[in-house]
């Protein structure tokens, strides 16, 4: 057994698109737009084959993501080294996302990041 894909609802579909494409190398689909109910999506898909389907409609209702909050809480990425983790997260900081922890290495001994990335949502960076 595999998790087939992670979803998530997005503001801005094109936008976030965009920062997985520039930052994390995924590639996308075309647009599925379901004019009846004005549903848009793309499914990204990433080197390990891992995909993640981005979504949108007009009555999203979209909470404060306090940083403290249960359920699904952040996304991690590997990026295969300490220098890789310690670059994205310098171009992420340059770009203008919060830096939340790290780079660091954890008490489990995992090499890290956390970044508040896209739309206020968690994204951890891994070695």
């Amino acid at each position: 057994m595999y998790i087939e894909h992670i979803a998530m609802y997005v503001n801005d579909l094109e936008k976030t698109k965009e920062f997985f494409i520039k930052y994390f190398g995924a590639s996308s689909n075309e647009i599925y737009h379901n004019k009846k109910t004005d549903f848009k999506s793309y499914f990204l898909t990433f080197d390990s084959g891992c995909r993640l389907e981005i979504m949108t409609k007009p009555e999203l209702v979209d909470d404060i993501k306090d940083l403290k909050r249960t359920g699904f809480i952040h996304i991690a990425f590997s990026v295969g080294s300490k220098e890789k983790v310690d670059e994205l997260t310098e171009i992420l900081k340059i770009d203008g996302y919060e830096v939340i922890s790290g780079p660091r290495t954890t008490g489990d001994g995992y090499y890290e990041s956390c970044i508040v990335g896209i739309e206020g949502n968690q994204i951890e960076i891994t070695a």
